[in-house]
């Protein structure tokens, strides 16, 4: 195997992870059933809603950091709900005082209730002074090339153009704008959003994506740990599959034992 295959790790913002799904904690029926699906998913890097979730701001409401440990899984908080930069920046203040100075954060500043696709003059705004704060930034975009390249100028750790719209599980709608982002990028490209099933995640994997961030399509499934399991294998099947190489595709067939010097 080559170097890479034996040392295939994702490197954020400088440390080295195994697992290249991100998992969110949204969506469950309880925590017990959180903690369960994460750990099925073999996924290290855990993203929070601040907004929605309590991770401590709320001392006599369970917390989810029970079940997911800041000292097994990296914590990362999001903006979910944001919808200014204003108000992103807050919560991402908020999330650094709740965890002891903690400074990876997710960003997304969404553009409506319905789509819930970004607002990137807000996401630029945001980001812009999320950095200048000291933060490490991962940000949700939209899948526009010249946009990623901005946010990576301006500092970002890792760019997330969504794959579709948020929850909607319609998987990898624009494949071709993602590879555009990925050939021009210096910083891991994760797809984050609109991920449906296995075949989806990897997909993305196939086509040279840093990871994939995802929550709905497991939380919502019939059996989550279940599939938080078949999600884990999926990216690490689409990413071998990524390092081997696919066989080029050609208009006809191709016999895999070739007629040259056979007995007539």
């Amino acid at each position: 195997m080559s170097e890479q295959q034996l040392n295939d790790a994702l490197v954020i913002a400088g440390k080295s992870y195994r697992s290249r799904l991100l998992v969110g904690t949204g969506k469950y029926k309880d925590l017990q059933e959180t903690g369960e699906a994460i750990a099925a998913s073999g996924a290290e890097i855990v993203t929070v809603a601040v907004r929605r979730t309590n991770i401590g701001q709320n001392p006599d409401e369970p917390n989810l950091l029970d079940v997911v440990s800041p000292d097994k899984y990296t914590i990362l908080p999001n903006t979910a709900g944001c919808y200014t930069a204003q108000d992103a920046v807050r919560t991402c203040r908020l999330a650094r005082e709740l965890l002891d100075g903690h400074d990876l954060v997710k960003l997304e500043v969404l553009g409506d209730q319905k789509t819930l696709y970004p607002n990137i003059v807000e996401t630029l705004a945001a980001a812009e002074t999320l950095i200048k704060d000291g933060f490490k930034v991962m940000v949700y975009t939209n899948d526009d090339p010249i946009v990623a390249k901005q946010l990576e100028e301006m500092g970002c750790v890792a760019v997330m153009p969504l794959g579709s719209l948020i929850g909607s599980g319609l998987g990898i709608l624009n494949p071709h704008n993602i590879r555009l982002i990925m050939e021009e990028a210096k910083v891991p490209i994760i797809v984050d959003a609109g991920v449906g099933t296995a075949s989806d995640a990897a997909v993305a994997m196939e086509m040279g994506c840093a990871g994939v961030l995802m929550n709905t399509a497991i939380a919502a499934a019939q059996n989550p740990v279940l599939m938080a399991s078949a999600m884990r294998k999926a990216i690490e099947a689409g990413r071998e599959a990524f390092l081997a190489g696919r066989m080029p595709r050609k208009a006809y067939a191709s016999a895999s034992s070739p007629l040259d010097g056979t007995i007539s």
